[in-house]
């Protein structure tokens, strides 16, 4: 038998219609509540495995990614201490030593963030539809895999690489609909001590419910050529490829 909300619950993620049992929620939607909970909480606190996840990045074409660590000792501290998250290991030397200075156009940083899991499931094909869109057009430095970070971390590898513009694919903050979400942060000219609002973010990548890699990718590339235009990313720079693609659209009509 269905209900009002049937159709409805085929459009959201979101928790609508859950029903009544006398003053409280049925048992079902108690349990679903729960499992959603539980996943976003092992979303957060399980870590990253950095060699399979390597071994998946490496196959993307690339090149070996580098592994570099926030200032941030372990997950515990990472959670409570978010501006750890934002500093590069001090073992790690000034200017991370370990990363050389490429002189590309476009530099990736593969960061676990608020959940591993989303870049553990994404990180992979996200990072290769990036190489296919802006490939050809760009050069493009070796990535680089950061864990216990945040997205400023990012303005310092991108630094070190030496890059125009810096792309940080994190996993984003889970929430009781999806766990698995990543987002892709923009910098252009990232340096120590950027703020957020000179960057810009394409969120909720998680096909097949979000936003699907070769949109994602189409998305970045058109806020890269702005920000290349306008020299700066962030507030001043907006995504048009909704209106390019409606653009090209017409024009394909008055053709026809």
């Amino acid at each position: 038998m269905t209900d009002f909300w049937d159709e409805l619950r085929h459009t959201t993620q979101a928790r609508i219609g859950l029903g009544r049992a006398g003053d409280a929620l049925p048992t079902r939607r108690v349990l679903e509540f729960r499992a959603a909970h539980a996943a976003a909480r092992d979303a957060v606190h399980k870590p990253l495995d950095v060699d399979e996840f390597a071994a998946r990045i490496a196959a993307a074409g690339l090149g070996a990614p580098v592994w570099v660590r926030s200032r941030a000792a372990d997950r515990s501290e990472y959670l409570r201490r978010p501006d750890l998250g934002r500093l590069p290991e001090i073992s790690a030397g000034e200017g991370f030593s370990e990363l050389a200075d490429t002189g590309a156009d476009i530099g990736f940083v593969l960061a676990d963030g608020l959940s591993p899991r989303a870049l553990f499931d994404h990180g992979a094909p996200m990072l290769t539809a990036l190489k296919d869109e802006l490939g050809q057009e760009f050069r493009l430095a070796p990535p680089v895999i950061a864990t216990q970070a945040r997205v400023a971390l990012g303005d310092h590898i991108g630094e070190a690489l030496g890059v125009t513009t810096v792309l940080v694919l994190i996993g984003e903050r889970p929430g009781l609909s999806v766990a698995d979400s990543l987002g892709i942060y923009l910098t252009h000219r990232p340096r120590p001590g950027r703020a957020d609002s000179e960057r810009n973010c394409v969120s909720n990548i998680h096909p097949p419910e979000g936003l699907g890699y070769p949109a994602a990718a189409k998305v970045a590339a058109g806020l890269i050529a702005g920000a290349r235009r306008l020299g700066r990313s962030g507030v001043d720079l907006k995504d048009t490829s909704d209106r390019l693609e409606l653009s090209q659209a017409r024009v394909l009509e008055q053709d026809g």
